[in-house]
């Protein structure tokens, strides 16, 4: 059988039916391969860095794993960007990278790097040697990616293996079981520290959300009577509007936030691994007593010296804590300075929206936090958002509400701009039937714009919503604080684009809406449009960015 026909059929056996890329002279084999079935489909985009944010949105969105082609060298480097956004958010994807032929690797053919140059954006990167064991490899890199820690994984197949027709060795099984259960010791003393507690507080992270576990992460945290608080990677774990949910740990969370987490006798972080960005390099004071649940031992000690490690997923620590916890008399709330969870949950969600109040305008230009709580108006509660890298997003953190684990779609600790649309195109993809909305800056929005074009070409009905206030404003106003530049010294006023128009041009509609009350008419009629809808929303270029705001 030929191996490019043999690479499809793989793909399609293992569930894994979209397929994001370019087409390559070296790629041509698998695209001619691809595109005589019905069970699979191409996505083609416009650019190389977005088709892994592609299939990085389908994943986070859906819980399925994605493919990508692209061709060596300059398609593989362009798409190593959201190889490492998928990396550090440990989600999963199969990269299918052309690699130059054998016999003349080494000799500077055209589009040559040598495969290893990808090792470190990857959760494993395979090179496939022999045109007879290509099928193995790719079975055993799917199930790679799909083993908890979950992660991107790069199969390089030369293109001249691709068109051979060659024995092809069968792939054995490949297990995709992780480390097995918590350790019961383990659950028993998490259990015993955390009924103990009176002001417990729950630290909820992007594993989580990658096991499916936000039932048994409510349950726990309801019979801790414990505020939830998440990171940017676990938001939407638990619905915003839950009374025991307390925000976002983040470079910008406000001092209550803060507070709520240095005040807890107790805290059970779980699906984390405490990186430097949500903790702002682990300045965030948590408790001593902390229960720390993962599944990688090298999470262990970083940052915080956990009183319990638990090495275990989410989907099995929590219903084990949980069931430990039933056995147990939970202390709670004891003497009359301490309060309920729900209070305590209460009072930093209302701190919160004391500290924007002031910011909360009605007409142009608007703040990020009013066109954010328009959009949120605007939208049906299950839609599904994807947010960029920048300003939008880190108040997106604080004053955009999720309201489940898969409705949120974010940059982790890599937080590269260029995000949004390309991974609202995944999400679209994996979710026909959903309301999928891009937010975007008009920063990041430019190094993706591209991809306006795909979502027409695709016929994807998903909705833009540009935030423009002509700048990269979270760069300018740090130049300006603490570096004496001009106000506004990475603008470009002078030279204003007309999004609207450059919208129509590539054939999507576009509306612009300056006033809180136009954007929410304007995003909810375009979503309930059945057509791709941009809409421009001119903000404030010097209104205050969210970390400075918040921490005062």
């Amino acid at each position: 059988m030929q191996v490019d026909a043999a690479v499809v059929d793989a793909l399609v056996s293992n569930g894994i039916d979209t397929v994001f890329g370019i087409p390559g002279k070296q790629t041509l084999p698998l695209n001619e391969a691809i595109g005589g079935r019905e069970d699979v489909q191409f996505v083609m985009a416009r650019h190389e860095t977005a088709v892994s944010h592609q299939a990085w949105g389908y994943a986070e969105t859906s819980g399925r794993t994605a493919a990508t082609v692209v061709v060596p060298g300059p398609g593989d480097m362009n798409a190593m960007n959201g190889l490492k956004n998928a990396y550090n958010d440990c989600t999963p994807l199969i990269h299918i990278a052309v690699e130059t032929d054998p016999e003349i690797r080494g000799g500077e053919g055209i589009h040559e790097t040598p495969p290893d140059t990808y090792d470190n954006v990857v959760k494993e990167n395979v090179l496939v040697e022999r045109p007879e064991g290509a099928i193995a490899a790719l079975e055993e890199a799917v199930a790679i990616a799909e083993t908890a820690p979950k992660g991107p994984v790069r199969v390089g197949i030369p293109k001249n293996f691709l068109g051979m027709d060659v024995a092809l060795a069968g792939a054995p099984e490949y297990s995709r079981a992780g480390p097995a259960g918590a350790a019961e010791s383990d659950v028993a003393a998490a259990a015993e520290l955390l009924a103990e507690a009176t002001e417990p507080v729950v630290i909820a992270g992007g594993g989580v959300r990658a096991a499916d576990a936000s039932v048994d992460l409510e349950a726990v945290a309801t019979r801790l009577d414990a505020p939830v608080v998440t990171t940017y990677k676990g938001k939407g774990t638990i619905p915003a509007d839950h009374p025991l949910s307390a925000g976002t740990l983040s470079g910008s969370a406000p001092p209550a936030l803060l507070s709520l987490l240095a005040e807890a006798d107790a805290a059970l972080a779980v699906g984390t691994n405490f990186d430097a960005v949500a903790t702002r390099a682990w300045s965030v004071e948590v408790p001593d007593e902390l229960v720390h649940v993962t599944l990688d031992p090298d999470d262990l000690g970083t940052g915080y010296e956990p009183a319990v490690s638990v090495l275990a997923d989410a989907a099995e620590a929590l219903p084990a804590i949980g069931e430990a916890l039933a056995d147990r008399d939970v202390a709670g709330p004891t003497g009359t300075d301490e309060t309920s969870g729900t209070e305590r949950a209460g009072a930093v969600r209302a701190d919160f929206d004391e500290r924007v109040d002031g910011l909360r305008v009605t007409d142009a230009p608007l703040t990020s936090v009013t066109a954010l709580e328009a959009v949120r108006e605007a939208l049906p509660r299950e839609t599904i958002v994807a947010a960029d890298a920048g300003g939008s997003r880190v108040w997106g953190l604080n004053a955009f509400p999720a309201y489940g684990p898969r409705s949120y779609v974010n940059p982790g600790s890599w937080a590269t701009m260029g995000t949004s649309l390309p991974s609202a195109i995944g999400a679209q993809v994996a979710n026909p039937d959903a309301d999928v909305v891009s937010i975007a800056g008009d920063g990041g929005f430019m190094m993706a714009v591209h991809e306006i074009h795909t979502a027409v070409a695709a016929d994807l009905p998903l909705t833009v919503v540009l935030f423009r206030n002509e700048d990269y404003a979270i760069i300018s106003e740090e130049a300006e604080r603490s570096y004496a530049l001009a106000e506004s010294a990475y603008g470009w006023p002078d030279a204003p684009i007309d999004f609207v128009a450059l919208a129509e041009s590539m054939g999507m509609t576009g509306v612009r809406a300056e006033s809180r009350d136009a954007v929410v008419e304007a995003v909810a009629d375009a979503v309930a449009s059945d057509e791709p809808v941009l809409v421009e929303v001119p903000t404030d270029p010097h209104e205050p960015q969210a970390s400075e705001w918040l921490a005062e």
